[in-house]
């Protein structure tokens, strides 16, 4: 019988060096696991929030008054839009129509009027805009 016995020799800082190394991706991969793990509930269930309904809020420019109307069902904010709105509106207030595009498109997907985004150049119509259809939302709102 020839059996030939292997002998292996470890130094202590080899196996000190492996142990580290060990620990260090136990914590990387414990580390992702929490990262992307993906959360019990993300978007809370909405409820009935709304009465349903379209709803308008008044807003006064220059000697001109301008409704802005606002449709919600039972949870969800269905459209955001001017009632008749003046050619002399259009002609003075230019940006009147394309922020309030923006605005409802931004709303709608985002079902709220916190944390929209605009151009600093139509800040403050973006604003005057957003104070009209939170006027609405509000009436909308079940107490």
């Amino acid at each position: 019988m020839s059996s030939k016995t292997k002998i292996v020799v470890l130094r202590m800082k080899e196996i000190i060096y492996t142990a580290i190394f060990i620990g260090l991706a136990i914590l990387l991969i414990c580390l992702l696991f929490v990262m992307f793990h993906p959360k019990k509930s993300e978007t809370p269930a909405r409820s009935a929030s709304y009465i349903p309904g379209v709803y308008t809020s008044s807003l006064t420019l220059g000697n001109q008054n301008l409704n802005v109307e606002v449709t919600v069902d039972d949870t969800d904010i269905t459209s955001v839009s001017f009632v008749s709105l003046d050619e002399a509106v259009t002609t003075m207030y230019p940006l009147m129509e394309p922020v309030m595009a923006d605005l409802e498109n931004q709303i709608l997907a985002h079902q709220s009027t916190e944390d929209l985004s605009y151009s600093m150049e139509t800040r403050y119509t973006a604003q005057v805009l957003l104070n009209a259809i939170d006027n609405a939302l509000q009436k909308a709102r079940i107490d």
